[in-house]
């Protein structure tokens, strides 16, 4: 075999590899908040703000700090380094992406799923019948 075929397919051999690492330590699991625990790496859980706890924002410092029950009811106070989401008070569920810390769900990014407008409402089709 020629050298600069077996050098070529060292190369691409290699850089297969390193692909292969840096897709898997990008891909972000969903897991409930015992499994995120024990994993011990970042995840996303999917759960509810817990209203009756309320929620703080802490200007001087930019961290949002509220509590979420994840779906199989288990509750974990979350702190996000930066400001309250959009539609925070609205929203009928949050998706929490970050690790469990010393009991706290240290998130990088909180994201919001806000009631639809459509939802419970009858279309046009239906309302002529």
């Amino acid at each position: 075999m020629k050298p600069r075929y077996l050098i070529g397919a060292s190369v691409a051999a290699v850089l297969a590899v390193i692909g292969w690492f840096a897709l898997d330590s990008s891909a972000v699991e969903y897991a409930d908040l015992d499994r995120a625990e024990k994993l011990g790496k970042t995840v996303q859980v999917v759960g509810t703000w817990v209203k009756s706890e309320g929620m703080n924002y802490d200007a001087s410092a930019d961290v949002f700090t509220f509590t979420m029950q994840d779906e199989q009811g288990r509750r974990v106070p979350v702190r996000l380094q930066g400001p309250k989401p959009n539609n925070f008070e609205i929203a009928v569920s949050v998706v929490v992406k970050g690790r469990i810390e010393n009991g706290t769900l240290e998130a990088t990014n909180v994201l919001t799923k806000c009631p639809s407008k459509y939802e419970g409402q009858p279309s046009d089709a239906m309302q002529e019948s």
